[in-house]
């Protein structure tokens, strides 16, 4: 059985836009034509690939489809530039799994050194980045794991270095008689979301088993630094992203130089580690220059 190429990149754009209309301006054809393409692609596989919806969205099957498509695309790019040829079209598309703390501090950079490529990131905690690897719903993915994932090659980045941190206000209400077991199991904490687990690790680490504090949930990396910064709670930061407000007196640390490190890895699908090596090299590049290594 051989994929009609047209018909995986209706079915990507479909998927990436949501939507028929806006996969056929992308590919400057009538909906009409992405709806046939559809229809065909379905009927050759058998199965459903689109939801039909305000937005469309992937079946299972379609899901993997499309991710398919997306990963020739970039086998493609990387062939042609090697025989010295361009390719016509639109850069292909890659779907990173990342945690929003790196993407905050040293991700971006990475990016910008990879030419020829359109990243589509999926932001999801680095404890279970990893799983959309394993279920092939991304191509490569930064990830807490200090093993590889099954058909992927693995690259030590270094490691996160996590601080906790409040207001000196929050400090005074809460901490009076210093951090301890007692006063964290009251003080309100800052929460990503529910697969957060920085917040008890660094309690585990550092105060030893605890009850559960009350918790903010908050998913965004820069809202979590003001809502520390107003008194709202304390939460675990990326050392870099605190340290002006440190220095400024804005926000102190719980407990001084009691940090939180946190590997990482970048995991890259095997069947693409050729295609994706300029795309590594960036982001080992810019890991080793941010985040803190092993001596």
């Amino acid at each position: 059985m051989q994929l009609d190429p047209n018909h995986l990149a209706a079915l990507s754009a479909v998927l990436r836009l949501g939507s028929f209309d806006g996969a056929a301006q992308a590919l400057f054809v009538t909906p009409s034509a992405i709806s046939q393409r559809i229809k065909a692609l379905e009927e050759q596989l058998g199965t459903a690939l689109v939801q039909r919806g305000q937005p469309c969205t992937g079946t299972e099957m379609g899901l993997r489809i499309a991710k398919h498509a997306e990963d020739l695309g970039l086998l493609e790019a990387a062939l042609l530039q090697d025989i010295g040829m361009a390719r016509a079209g639109p850069p292909p598309r890659l779907r990173v799994a990342v945690n929003a703390d790196s993407l905050a501090t040293w991700f971006v950079a990475a990016m910008a050194k990879a030419d020829g490529v359109l990243f589509d990131l999926v932001v999801d905690d680095q404890d279970h980045s990893a799983e959309w690897l394993k279920r092939g719903e991304v191509s490569a993915a930064v990830t807490a794991l200090v093993a590889p994932v099954r058909g992927c090659d693995m690259h030590v980045l270094g490691a996160l270095d996590y601080r906790a941190t409040a207001s000196p206000a929050f400090m005074g209400r809460w901490f009076p008689g210093g951090v301890t077991p007692a006063a964290i199991a009251c003080a309100p904490c800052l929460t990503f979301n529910a697969k957060d687990q920085l917040q008890r690790r660094w309690i585990r680490t550092h105060l030893g088993p605890c009850p559960e504090p009350p918790q903010h949930f908050l998913p965004s990396t820069t809202a979590f630094v003001e809502a520390a910064e107003l008194g709202l709670g304390w939460g675990l930061n990326p050392a870099g992203l605190v340290a002006d407000a440190v220095s400024a007196g804005r926000l102190v640390e719980l407990r001084p130089n009691a940090g939180l490190l946190t590997p990482l890895s970048w995991q890259v699908s095997r069947l693409l580690t050729s295609a994706l090596a300029p795309i590594t090299r960036a982001v080992v590049k810019s890991a080793r220059q941010n985040l803190i290594q092993a001596t």
